[in-house]
């Protein structure tokens, strides 16, 4: 990635942490800068011993929506390093933490790196995503995961589909970086779905051979999906509509 007045810029650093039952929280360095972020972090303790065992001090927080399970430890790691705290503004009554709103279309920074800010409700109404297209990586929250999407807790499945539309304009090699280690079960719902998809199969396979053996399976790629994600292949708003339906009620 070109920098500002054109010099190299390293690669981020992006690390995995796992919290409570089933979250990743996503722990990301620039090198150049020395500037950290963490993405979502549900709770403050492990992702302050995973900085600290590093030697890194966390710059800042950046929020996907507001649901617990992705800003829980905001307070602490604001209070523990003097972070700031970035997050959508359509959800900043529904984080009190926040200090810098942004919504579709801004950017962000973490040194050199820009991400772009995405619109993507459905899961939650003010749902954001960020995209750092130098770096082939997308942080997504809950919208969608390894072959599978985010509950339509607060939009609707036509937001949704159009979530799927806009990723799917995305590099094959991009890197989606969710919240929630649901690959195994999503697998196998996905199955249920789309009975004839050999890749499908392959990837469940795969995929329960990495779980037996603890290994997580996130972050997946935008390849992958396109390939085996059921909703990410939904050819219109009301198969998206009709295969969320069946997976809330499995």
């Amino acid at each position: 990635m070109a920098g500002a007045k054109g010099d190299v810029v390293s690669p981020i650093d992006i690390v995995r942490i796992p919290v409570l039952s089933d979250n990743y929280v996503w722990l990301v360095h620039d090198r150049d800068s020395k500037a950290t972020m963490v993405v979502d972090p549900a709770v403050a303790e492990p992702v302050l011993e995973a900085a600290a065992a590093r030697g890194w001090t966390i710059t800042d927080i950046w929020n996907t929506h507001w649901h617990p399970d992705h800003t829980g430890g905001n307070a602490a790691i604001k209070e523990a390093t003097g972070c700031t705290i970035t997050g959508p503004a359509a959800e900043f009554a529904r984080i009190p933490t926040l200090d810098v709103q942004v919504k579709g279309g801004d950017t962000v920074r973490l040194g050199e790196h820009v991400a772009d800010v995405w619109d993507v409700p459905a899961h939650t109404a003010g749902h954001i995503a960020y995209h750092f297209a130098n770096d082939a990586a997308i942080f997504v929250g809950d919208t969608m995961f390894a072959m599978g999407c985010g509950r339509l807790f607060e939009g609707t499945a036509e937001q949704m589909f159009a979530n799927m539309r806009k990723l799917g304009t995305l590099d094959d090699a991009t890197r989606v970086y969710c919240a929630h280690e649901y690959t195994l079960s999503n697998a196998r719902f996905a199955v249920t779905v789309d009975p004839g998809n050999e890749a499908l199969a392959a990837r469940l396979a795969a995929v329960e051979t990495a779980r037996a053996a603890g290994e997580a399976t996130v972050p997946t790629s935008i390849g992958e999906e396109r390939a085996t994600n059921p909703f990410f292949r939904a050819p219109d708003a009301a198969e998206l509509a009709r295969i969320r339906a069946l997976k809330d009620a499995a």
